[in-house]
């Protein structure tokens, strides 16, 4: 595919330059004092836009004889907009006062309202209501006016038959019905006529048929009302790529483009492979603006145009904060995206965190790292977590498809109260794209991971007890999979889709082929799927399914040097298990809280009690747990070795820039296939969620109701001798255990165990 560099300037404007800061920060403040104090004085008129008299200030706006179109279809095509609060938020704010700071008052535009009967006599006829009439009344006042529009729709015109005809059989007849045409007896919808088509001009181009034509004939007897609709697909000749034609870059070179658009000249171009181009460029991150398109040719040989605009090769970010967990962090990052040239990135980064964390312990709103019911020294978790690494990308590795990746990282984390996890070690991975939106990647990872935790974190979370045991487990074993993954991704959006679906499967395996102590297999999937109810793709299903499986291999207790009695017993790593429950999981739970669990307890609140454990029984493992309430045991998660996860999502539109959901999810997890389902932890949870749409993403609020599940969970609690030393024991009775009741005995307790509230960037799935 030959490459043309084009020697003229670029069309695309270049953006201003960077914005300075200004001093003076006492005239900065008096600046934004004026401006505060004249947004708290409300004007009552406006300077009409003809220069005219002022005009009042809208009110509301109200809509009579509206019955076969809803009044948010109908106030979205309109100019004219009624006063109202400008966020959601400040709601409680509107309703105390009529400041243009909280709220946007909106004046009466004569002309403009001439205009808005025109519009909505548009609409209607649009959606099938050829013969509507609209006037408008201005009611005033004691302040303002009230805007009334009245409607008097009229009979509507239905379609008798509506044919869709293809000249060549390109499309199935599957993507036929998924453009959602009106059918029979239904209202002549020229709107979802549009769209319907718009989608199949979009099919056309996605099977590479650039040139391809979607024309509709409409015949109307009016006196009948009544309507004969014909769709004609004509997709013509596929095209095929000829060549490129670059502009606009200076440094970055034509080979490197043209390795990153992955386009080969004498295939077939498609849109998906354009769109996929252009996102290849950006990704790459030396551009500030792309743009690639096909100019009219009247030949089924395309040529592309790419013109780019380039950035700074080089970028560092230095930056920190704070939370209520982590304390106060450090980062500093350094990214070369063209280091050595060919579009090869370097990638330096590192962190600091867990600072003052001594000072701020469980103090103003900062936690406890250690709970207190805990059996764990504090001191490890109060030092500073840091992480090291370097990434390094080679894209066009051996061929335009592939990109080769290297990582080498060192660090030390933290779960607050639970480990203290040391890891080092590198990762290398080639990925080829066997689509434009499907990577299949093959890694190699190894890690020398070393775990500081207290005995309880092993006990429950290995199923090891003995303290000669921990100790090996604390010691650095390695941990080296082979990691297998694909990546299928054909949603219309990447933060909220409501077309298509999403698919991943990753498939794991360590062993001593690999050089890994802990010893594996795993296989993990997930797929999601969209479907758009209406034309608009406002209201979307959405369904989700997870599935993993792990099985620990022989080998592993060998190759750390401990000795079990049963090799069932085997260790698997806590991260390979898996977990459910949270934002993204069921959402009636916490984040990981749904699956096998542990209960622990302070030995002395055993020993206090009435009826109380004394220590050679709480030593034998005879302690009865149930003499303690259940308010004061501490559930503890743990995972399970196989999990099914499914949900379905149904979302709707609430407002202009809101939307709502009503969810059900689902799960089971326990140890192995046969296990999960005979002795698994379960649990459906159903919830409604609501999502304010922002540039960042809509901005999710779910409350997830969880049932009050019952469960006899082990119970592990500690022993200290002065002869044999502290070791921990796990009881051999069962303590019945339900979350709803340990809340304690209070009706909005009881209430509010029940519910768990997520916040979050993102749809769920």
């Amino acid at each position: 595919m030959p490459l043309k560099h084009s020697e003229e300037p670029s069309n695309i404007a270049a953006s201003a330059g960077r914005g300075s800061y200004r001093k003076g920060f006492g005239r900065a403040s008096l600046l934004v004092f004026v401006l505060f104090a004249a947004c708290m004085t409300p004007p009552a008129f406006s300077q009409d836009s003809s220069g005219g008299e002022d005009e009042p200030r809208v009110e509301k706006i109200i809509f009579r004889g509206v019955e076969g179109l809803s009044e948010g279809t109908l106030r979205a095509s309109i100019a004219t907009q009624e006063t109202r609060c400008r966020a959601l938020l400040l709601r409680p704010f509107c309703m105390v006062g009529d400041w243009p700071l909280v709220v946007r008052h909106e004046f009466l535009d004569r002309q403009e309202l001439e205009r808005d009967v025109v519009r909505l006599r548009v609409v209607y006829f649009r959606h099938g209501y050829r013969e509507a009439s609209v006037a408008a009344e201005i009611r005033p006042l004691d302040e303002g006016v009230d805007v009334v529009f009245h409607v008097e729709e009229g009979e509507v015109t239905v379609i008798d038959e509506l044919e869709v005809r293809q000249a060549a059989d390109v499309l199935s007849d599957r993507e036929v019905r998924r453009a959602r045409f009106p059918g029979a007896d239904d209202a002549l919808n020229l709107v979802e006529i549009d769209l319907g088509m718009t989608y199949l001009q979009e099919r056309l181009g996605s099977a590479g048929y650039l040139d391809g034509l979607v024309r509709d004939t409409i015949e109307v007897d009016s006196q009948a009302r009544r309507s004969r609709v014909a769709v004609i697909i004509e997709p013509g000749p596929r095209s095929t790529l000829e060549e490129v034609e670059i502009s606009g870059n200076v440094d970055v070179s034509d080979g490197t483009i043209g390795e990153a658009l992955r386009l080969k000249g004498g295939r077939v171009l498609r849109t998906n492979d354009i769109v996929a181009a252009r996102r290849s460029l950006y990704e790459s991150n030396l551009f500030h603006e792309v743009e690639v398109e096909v100019p009219e040719q009247a030949d089924s040989s395309k040529s592309v145009e790419v013109t780019v605009r380039e950035a700074p090769p080089r970028t560092m970010r230095i930056g920190g904060g704070l939370n209520m967990v982590e304390f106060v962090q450090f980062e500093a990052r350094y990214t070369h995206y063209d280091w050595l040239g060919a579009g090869r990135r370097l990638d330096l980064r590192a962190t600091l965190g867990n600072l003052l964390a001594p000072q701020l312990n469980e103090r103003f709103l900062f936690r406890d790292v250690i709970p207190e019911e805990s059996f764990l020294d504090e001191d490890p978790f109060l030092k500073p977590t840091w992480q090291l690494n370097m990434g390094f990308m080679q894209p066009a590795f051996q061929s335009a498809e592939n990109v080769f990746g290297l990582d080498v990282f060192a660090n030390r984390r933290t779960v607050p109260g639970i480990v203290v996890d040391r890891s080092y070690g590198a990762a290398v991975s080639v990925t080829r794209r066997i689509d434009y939106d499907t990577p299949l990647s093959l890694s190699y990872g190894y890690e020398l991971t070393a775990v500081e935790a207290g005995d309880l974190y092993f006990c429950i979370n290995y199923g090891v007890c003995q303290m000669e045991t921990i100790e090996l487990l604390r010691g650095s074993n390695a941990m080296s999979p082979i990691v297998l993954n694909l990546l299928a991704d054909r949603a219309d959006d990447p933060i909220s889709a409501s077309s298509g679906y999403r698919a991943r499967l990753a498939i794991e395996h360590a062993s001593g082929f690999t050089g890994s102590d802990y010893r594996y297999n795993r296989a993990s999937g997930e797929v999601s799927y969209y479907l758009p109810l209406d034309v608009h793709r406002r209201r979307v299903l959405a369904g989700r399914v997870r599935a993993g499986w792990v099985r620990h291999l022989a080998g592993t207790t060998e190759a750390i040097g401990i000795d079990l009695e049963d090799e069932d017993d085997a260790l698997l790593h806590p991260r390979k298990r898996f977990y459910a429950g949270g934002a993204r999981s069921v959402r009636g739970y916490g984040e990981n809280q749904l699956g096998p669990q542990t209960l622990t307890i302070d030995p002395t609140l055993l020993m206090e009690a009435d009826d109380g454990c004394t220590g050679a029984t709480i030593a034998d493992g005879t302690c009865d747990p149930g003499v303690v309430p259940m308010e004061e045991f501490v559930l503890r998660p743990i995972g399970g070795t196989s999990v099914l996860e499914a949900g379905v999502e149904y979302r709707f539109p609430v407002g202009r820039s809101l939307t709502a959901a009503l969810f059900l999810d689902g799960a089971i997890i326990g140890e192995g296939i046969a296990g999960m389902f005979s002795d698994g932890s379960w649990a459906v949870t159903p919830g409604v969620g609501i999502r304010l749409i922002t540039p960042v993403g809509p901005v999710r609020l779910d409350l997830g109701v969880r049932p009050g599940v019952t469960e006899r969970l082990p119970v592990v609690t500690e022993y200290v001798d002065e002869n044999e030393g502290r070791r921990l024991v796990e009881l051999e009775t069962l303590r019945r255990y339900n979350p709803v009741e340990a809340a304690g005995s209070g009706f909005l307790s009881q209430i509010f165990s029940r519910l768990a509230l997520h916040l979050s960037i993102g749809e769920a799935y």
